[in-house]
């Protein structure tokens, strides 16, 4: 996808509008109430969303047209099943919508197919291969994988080469009386490690030591994304009062910290 280009399937994306969280809030709910117009205006203003999402696949040499036009498809099926009960930001549930839709239309899009008896095997062979690293304390060689599977070794090495394209982090690698073993339980994880923790432990502690509108401020701002000027007319203060109390607020957190 060229930087320069502005236009996609026709539309001006640098005009593309973006919703508030309060505004997407309301058209969601007249979007589950039956209001056609607002599930247009929700589409309409979710564009953006779709357009940074396939930003990650221009690499694939797909036309930046056809990518669009599926990841709007991802985006609306995402807005016709969103659950305004679950407590979540619309985008957490709509990126992984909208990378499945793609994901199934460069698999299907893609001239070499490979069958799914060969990706189950090679998902099998990487679970047994976890087992045995750990079971042996070395990664084991391809001739045990395949004796464990009861398989030939040429039957593994295909396989596995079968899948060395990117695959979904939910994708199972391994299934076992109805429980699975993803790729992303696979990874080691540097973020949430032990201290990070510990941070987000204290954190939650130092706000606890707020007065009511601080802890509401901070909560606005920082775990709803509202600006300022948003809090201030939700809580019914001036946006300078909502800038003193937020500043003070988060003093008082980095000195309890």
């Amino acid at each position: 996808m060229h930087s320069g280009k502005v236009e996609i399937c026709g539309v001006n994306t640098s005009r593309l509008k973006t919703l508030t969280t309060s505004e997407k809030t309301e058209l969601l709910k007249r979007v589950k109430e039956g209001d056609t117009l607002a599930r247009d205006e929700l589409i309409n203003g979710n564009l953006k969303l779709v357009l940074s999402v396939i930003k990650r696949f221009s690499s694939r040499g797909e036309n930046p047209d056809d990518l669009f036009q599926i990841g709007c498809i991802g985006l609306i099926k995402a807005i016709d099943n969103f659950d305004i009960t679950l407590g979540v930001q619309f985008s957490t549930y709509a990126v992984p919508m909208i990378i499945g839709e793609l994901r199934r239309f460069l698999r299907d899009n893609n001239a070499i197919r490979v069958s799914r008896s060969v990706r189950d095997l090679a998902y099998k062979a990487l679970g047994v291969k976890e087992t045995l690293s750990l079971k042996l304390g070395r990664e084991p060689k391809i001739e045990e994988i395949a004796k464990q599977l009861e398989v030939t070794k040429e039957e593994i090495v295909n396989a596995l080469d079968a899948i060395v394209d990117p695959i979904s982090l939910y994708e199972p690698v391994f299934s076992e009386n109805g429980d699975s073993i993803y790729v992303m339980d696979q990874i080691s994880d540097t973020k949430n490690t032990d201290e990070s923790w510990l941070t987000k432990i204290a954190i939650s502690e130092a706000i606890k030591t707020l007065s009511e509108r601080e802890r509401n401020i901070i909560e606005l701002r920082f775990f709803e994304g509202k600006t300022q000027m948003e809090v201030a007319k939700e809580i019914n203060i001036s946006q300078a009062q909502v800038s003193r109390l937020e500043k003070g607020a988060l003093l008082r957190i980095r000195k309890q910290i």
